[in-house]
């Protein structure tokens, strides 16, 4: 099973067969019966290099690829921005007399209770 990702390039797809081909190799290797009950630290040792190496790479790849095509969503918040500056100018032009004189009326009658 080839592991292909769509974002990467034709050398780092090659690159990744060859490394998980590697590692499949090495592991198909390691997987003997004798290996598998008592395997020496460098067997460990290869496999959890093997393991961060890959995830690594792909962490890097990754990270770099959200980097490069990061725009953020600034078409969203400008719409936001004057939908809600649209919807209070409308609100405000059809109830600013009934808005009006309901202040007017609460105030007049804060300065009454005094």
């Amino acid at each position: 099973m080839r592991y292909r990702r769509s974002h990467y390039t034709a050398a780092e797809q090659v690159e990744w067969d060859r490394i998980i081909g590697n590692i499949k190799r090495h592991i198909r290797e390691s997987f003997t019966l004798k290996k598998m009950i008592n395997p020496g630290w460098k067997q460990w040792g290869m496999r959890i290099a093997c393991f961060s190496i890959v995830h690594f790479r792909h962490g890097l790849h990754r990270v770099k690829t959200q980097l490069i095509n990061d725009r953020g969503d600034v078409p969203g918040w400008v719409l936001v921005v004057l939908m809600t500056t649209g919807l209070v100018t409308a609100i405000w032009t059809l109830a600013a007399p009934r808005i009006q004189s309901i202040l007017r009326t609460s105030l007049d009658s804060m300065n009454n209770i005094r």
